[in-house]
């Protein structure tokens, strides 16, 4: 019988819906009482049975008057495609939630989030959680195309439902939505116009790596939730090393101070073999 109480032991859970978000992305939502309790920026070990566990961000979706924990995923290996066309009535295993979370200092005024594809995830969550501490932020939302613009419907609404101060804005590779370009260019050019004392961002590493250096110019903190492989996500396999640091023990969210001490930080990561490769630089 599954121990219930111990969040590092698998627990079977039934998914109740499932949303097609993108032509490539969609989200798998289910009852879980310790996914809706998480942080932001925390994340879940997903089984999906015969197949892969994977690490992923953890979601809340309302179904009616109930909240429901939820994972976004894109179809890519053979885990996540697995995942991706898992149906309503099916069962996954998830533990956690693992890791530490973004944070929101006291007397924050004004923060800026830079996000990309199933990075949102986790960073629409802080979104909402900025505002309703009546913190000015804005959202830039970053997709490849039109087609792939991710979770704006939830944007939206929390703007909506939240009287306070806050803006979303999308760029697109290719310019088919929102500003043409990454999402780095198009927060360099807020970065000009407005103050903000805090950065976020999730998503690509490059783009992490990008804001980071943004950070550094405009002497604004940053926090980045970073992303490796991992297999135990409790510290002890040292899979999802960079440098001398186990994401999932001492992350995912790693903050200005942290970000300056890892050398590999969008320069080099390692597969499953624990081979080093590297990240091609972005022109």
């Amino acid at each position: 019988m599954v121990d219930h109480t111990n969040t590092d032991i698998i627990r079977s859970v039934q998914i109740e819906k499932v949303i097609v978000e993108t032509p490539s992305i969609r989200t798998i939502i289910f009852e879980d009482k310790y996914s809706v309790a998480s942080m932001p920026g925390q994340f879940l070990m997903v089984w999906i049975p015969e197949v892969e566990e994977l690490p992923m961000s953890v979601g809340i979706e309302n179904l009616g008057s109930h909240k429901f924990g939820a994972v976004t995923v894109r179809k890519y290996g053979p885990g996540s495609t697995a995942l991706y066309y898992k149906k309503g009535g099916e069962r996954i295993g998830i533990r956690g939630p693992y890791g530490n979370y973004f944070s929101i200092p006291k007397n924050l005024r004004n923060a800026l989030i830079i996000g990309g594809g199933t990075g949102l995830v986790p960073l629409v969550r802080l979104f909402g959680d900025l505002l309703n501490y009546h913190v000015n932020t804005t959202l830039i939302m970053g997709s490849r195309t039109k087609s792939e613009v991710l979770f704006e419907h939830k944007a939206q609404k929390i703007l909506t439902d939240n009287k306070h101060n806050g803006n979303v804005a999308f760029s697109t590779d290719d310019g088919t939505y929102g500003d043409k370009g990454s999402t780095v260019d198009l927060a360099e050019s807020i970065l000009l116009s407005k103050k903000f004392e805090m950065l976020y961002t999730c998503g690509p590493e490059l783009m992490m790596k990008g804001v980071q250096k943004l950070g550094e110019r405009f002497s604004i903190p940053v926090e980045a939730s970073l992303e490796r492989y991992m297999k135990c996500a409790i510290g002890i396999c040292g899979s999802c090393c960079i440098n001398d640091r186990l994401v999932c023990h001492d992350g995912t969210i790693f903050d200005s101070n942290r970000l300056r001490q890892l050398t590999e930080f969008g320069v080099s990561y390692r597969d499953k073999s624990g081979r080093l490769s590297y990240f091609i630089p972005q022109r």
